[in-house]
């Protein structure tokens, strides 16, 4: 008698997770990944712009370090990208997503640069540094610890609270240059007083600050009570409510030290370069730190690399706008096209693809 049973075909592979791979094989994928990435970019080069691979790969490197000034631009805006970067990332490991470090850091800014409007010329130059500092960290944590009490009492959506609030901080800078700027023009000149001191050079205090502030960090998110309740709410709040850990409480001061950080990243940005203030100050780099913080894995002297290698793609990119007089969404596409490759790795690192194995001889059909 024939059976109609009906055989079950089994896919042609899986998605497995992995096991915890070795850190140089991880750092090998993703190393190839960028190689990848930038061969492909350089194929797309030679297919709608019709330039020499090896011209735009010259270019590239060339405009990111291809000068000793170029090599200080690129430390310089790897330290102010690296400072915002370490300023969200408390606030994601404990898995609360501040997309409002571009507010936070231009608060900060606004806060300094009104000590300096106010007070400039009127005390020494110190003591004018000591209250920029402390009014940007006030404000810029007052300004991170507000989502932070709404999420912790009445459950907001902390992703559009911190979003909503950047907008909320442009226009308090609007409205203030529109009262400290008489002649209506909305732009603040280089102000005179509240510069921080030379120290080789003119960027370097602003490097050896954001290499502190991320040494710093490490230590506090791995070898202190406060990193370690950070870590476990974001694992898991009924693990930290069962531990007797009080989540609204980590919450509210883990977004009140991001706010903090941002303030001194705002700080930094007006007291060592720009000596001033517009809505572009940040310059959307509060976002790009979300990029920076995540490709880290959240580990602050990894940041160090991550944040260089971002202003990297971007410089390099830029160069290539102007050599080679294209429209910026190019260079835009290059930098998309590296990210890309860089986030799809992690597939790679995370999981493997197990094929379907061939019917052993003898089986029964």
């Amino acid at each position: 008698m024939k059976t109609n049973e009906k055989r079950i075909r089994e896919p042609l592979f899986h998605v497995v997770k992995r096991a915890q791979i070795p850190f140089w094989q991880a750092m090998a994928i993703r190393l190839g990944a960028i190689v990848i990435a930038f061969l492909f970019s350089t194929l797309l080069a030679s297919l709608l712009i019709g330039r020499n691979p090896i011209d735009f790969i010259s270019t590239f490197f060339g405009g990111a370090v291809g000068t000793p000034r170029k090599v200080w631009n690129l430390a310089k805006d790897g330290a102010k990208l690296l400072c915002i970067s370490l300023a969200v990332t408390p606030a994601f490991r404990m898995k609360f997503w501040n997309i409002g470090a571009e507010g936070q850091t231009l608060i900060g800014a606004l806060a300094a640069i009104a000590v300096v409007f106010y007070l400039g010329g009127k005390i020494p130059n110190a003591p004018l540094l000591v209250l920029m500092f402390f009014a940007a960290v006030i404000v810029g944590a007052i300004w991170g610890g507000i989502p932070a009490i709404f999420k912790a009492k009445w459950q907001t959506n902390e992703t559009l609270f911190t979003l909503m609030m950047n907008y909320v901080a442009i226009g308090l800078v609007e409205f203030f240059l529109k009262v400290w700027v008489t002649s209506g023009s909305g732009v603040l000149g280089e102000l005179k007083f509240g510069h921080l001191p030379m120290v080789g050079h003119k960027y370097l205090l602003l490097i050896i600050c954001a290499v502190v502030i991320a040494v710093l960090l490490y230590i506090y998110l791995n070898y202190t009570k406060h990193g370690y309740e950070v870590s476990v709410v974001g694992e898991s709040e009924n693990t930290a409510r069962y531990v007797g850990i009080n989540v609204g409480k980590v919450v509210v001061r883990t977004m009140i030290l991001s706010g903090a950080l941002c303030g001194i990243a705002g700080f930094l940005i007006v007291s060592a370069l720009d000596h001033s203030v517009t809505p572009e100050t940040v310059g959307g780099m509060g976002f790009t730190a979300i990029m920076v913080s995540w490709l880290a894995k959240f580990n602050p002297l990894t940041m160090i690399v991550s944040s260089l290698f971002i202003i990297f793609l971007q410089n390099g990119a830029s160069e290539i706008a102007d050599m080679f007089r294209i429209d910026s969404s190019f260079p835009n596409m290059v930098v998309g096209i590296v990210l890309f490759f860089i986030i799809g790795c992690e597939f790679f690192i995370n999981y493997k693809l197990k094929f379907r194995e061939s019917a052993k001889k003898g089986d029964k059909a």
